[in-house]
């Protein structure tokens, strides 16, 4: 095959051309599994087989919801060959969003990885009557396995299983993500065969990587941005490894050595503080060493690095950062929410390039990305828009974007898609500006701005990314809607506080004490008011309180992808939000 038209033929593109004995790699009970090329093709099929078997029918919808593995994969591209959509669900959501979205998309059948998951469906099939059968990765007492399923398929039976996948158009509908949103109920985006493949082909010709190269997977495949990750792998030939857990990334990378991967801003964020906090533990010359290393990295520019300082610093600092990452890594590309500036520069210039992109599950999802080349890219930026897309800036700085991404529309939905899509033109919702021309950048998401109550707008992206740059602010939400000057609810760094308190002589025997000490709001105030230097007067972050516990997705403060649910936190924290307005 020389070509891929539909998301199944990346896998029969990637036999002919680079077949693989490592496709997809996965820990079973401690052991790297590895599935070659061919492997997956034939389960594929015997699926395939089990689907058409099972009485299901082209159109049909599948849910499938689990942590990155290969069963995943095979699942995925079993259904899709048999002209059935898949539903992919976040692990995470609630009962109440898992059953909108079964009765919404009148799921047949649900694949799920754990009992935890079985649990919770079984617990809403009664209330689903389009649902059939529920099957488990996991081996579950009572419950049906996927290889149950997996064994009424037979690759006997190819004819009938060619003859569909044969007649399936690229036109037609492939998959439908229900985007999580931050109010209301779950949305679902349909998008078809073309839809992703085109998004694919393009960002083909932007990652840094060859067929001879290993990439490690972690973000969920539920999600188009790593699933799309998923499908360019297999066109470029790469092999696949699943990570077993957030927990265990570090283990895995060091045994992996992946030569790329694609990362939120929020674990870089992470890894940023733990590098940080070891520096913290140096003392003497080694401790001024190390943050001499920090500076001259943060300085980085994409020019090319050959001077002795450089040299030296790479030889005893940035080699060690570099090798708690594999050691081989030539790129990472980072999505889903905004990358700060000094992210990008710091960890590029140590030798491990980080490269900023954007897009939304409606635009399948890539609409820019910055390159890896030199000239290619400029921190602060999303990139230059992506081959085959077209990109405009609209009414009160909207981010419009046409292409053959663009998503075939809301599911069940033609009222809020007449919103969203007119003309052929995708309104992101995302406001922005082309710097240089060919470097877009993301300035705030228009629903998100607000007014004072002296009538002035106030962007708070903006300045939650600039703040974050304070090395003590883990999380932060911007407020002030109406009100007469920029507040902010502020979760600290404690890792990087409890290093400081030790240090300052600050007695907390917890996040909560920290969270509560007198020196310690001082401390971030002379923080904040700094950086209020860089706002104008109405921007300026007056008045903060700060909150001891670390939003996250399963407290409900953050999507799936990790931004901050805002009006979700405004909600929850408005006693605190009255408290500092109170005046």
């Amino acid at each position: 095959m020389n070509d891929f038209t539909r998301l199944f033929d990346t896998i029969y593109y990637q036999n002919t051309k680079y077949p693989r004995p490592d496709f997809l790699s996965y820990k079973y009970d401690g052991s790297w599994k590895s599935y070659s090329t061919q492997e997956v093709i034939d389960i594929s099929n015997q699926l395939s087989s089990a689907f058409i078997k099972y009485g299901l029918k082209e159109q049909d919808k599948v849910a499938l919801i689990s942590p990155n593995r290969p069963e995943w994969n095979f699942i995925d591209l079993g259904m899709m060959q048999a002209g059935i959509v898949n539903v992919p669900i976040y692990p995470t959501i609630s009962e109440s969003d898992y059953k909108f979205i079964f009765n919404d998309a009148s799921i047949k059948m649900a694949f799920v990885a754990d009992k935890d998951l079985y649990d919770k469906i079984m617990s809403i099939k009664s209330e689903c009557p389009d649902l059939q059968d529920v099957y488990t990765f996991e081996e579950i007492p009572g419950a049906k396995n996927w290889k149950e399923f997996f064994a009424t398929g037979s690759l006997n039976e190819l004819d009938q299983v060619n003859q569909i996948k044969d007649k399936i158009d690229p036109a037609s509908l492939a998959t439908i993500i229900y985007t999580s949103g931050t109010t209301g109920v779950p949305k679902g985006v349909m998008l078809s065969h073309n839809n992703v493949v085109s998004n694919v082909k393009s960002v083909m010709t932007i990652f840094p990587i060859t067929n001879h190269d290993r990439v490690l997977s972690f973000l969920p495949l539920c999600h188009i941005f790593e699933r799309v990750a998923i499908y360019t792998y297999a066109a470029i030939g790469c092999s696949v490894y699943y990570a077993e857990s957030l927990e265990k990334l570090v283990e895995n990378l060091k045994e992996v050595k992946p030569q790329f991967f694609t990362c939120v801003p929020r674990l870089l964020e992470k890894v940023y503080e733990k590098i940080i906090g070891k520096g913290l533990e140096l003392t003497g010359f080694k401790k001024k060493l190390f943050f001499w290393a920090v500076d001259h990295a943060m300085q980085y520019n994409g020019e090319e690095r050959t001077s002795f300082k450089y040299k030296v610093f790479d030889k005893l600092i940035y080699s060690k950062w570099r090798e708690a990452l594999g050691g081989e890594v030539k790129g990472i590309v980072t999505g889903a929410a905004a990358l700060q500036e000094r992210l990008g520069r710091v960890f590029s210039g140590a030798g491990i390039p980080i490269r900023e992109g954007y897009g939304q599950t409606e635009s399948s999802p890539a609409i820019s990305v910055n390159r890896f080349e030199p000239g290619g890219f400029k921190f602060g930026t999303i990139g230059p828009v992506i081959p085959g897309v077209e990109v405009k800036i609209g009414e009160n700085n909207e981010i419009l974007v046409k292409g053959p991404n663009v998503m075939m529309g809301y599911y069940k939905r033609p009222d809020i898609t007449a919103e969203t899509v007119k003309d052929g033109w995708l309104h992101t919702g995302d406001c922005g500006e082309f710097v240089d021309g060919k470097f877009l950048k993301i300035t705030d998401r228009v629903k998100e701005l607000f007014k004072t109550s002296g009538g002035k707008y106030v962007a708070p992206q903006v300045i939650e990314n600039k703040m974050k740059e304070c090395r003590f602010i883990e999380q932060i939400c911007v407020v002030g809607e109406n009100e007469k000057f920029v507040g902010a609810l502020i979760v600290p760094s404690f890792i990087n506080l409890t290093d400081w308190a030790t240090k300052h002589g600050v007695s907390a025997r917890s996040n909560v004490e920290l969270a509560k000490s007198p020196e310690v709001y001082t401390l971030l105030k002379t923080e904040i008011e700094e950086i209020n230097k860089q706002f104008g007067q109405i921007e300026k972050v007056k008045q903060f309180k700060l909150i001891a516990d670390e939003w996250s997705i399963m407290g409900g403060e953050l999507t799936p992808t990790m931004k901050v649910k805002r009006k979700y936190v405004i909600a929850k924290y408005q006693r605190e939000i009255d408290e500092m307005y109170k005046d």
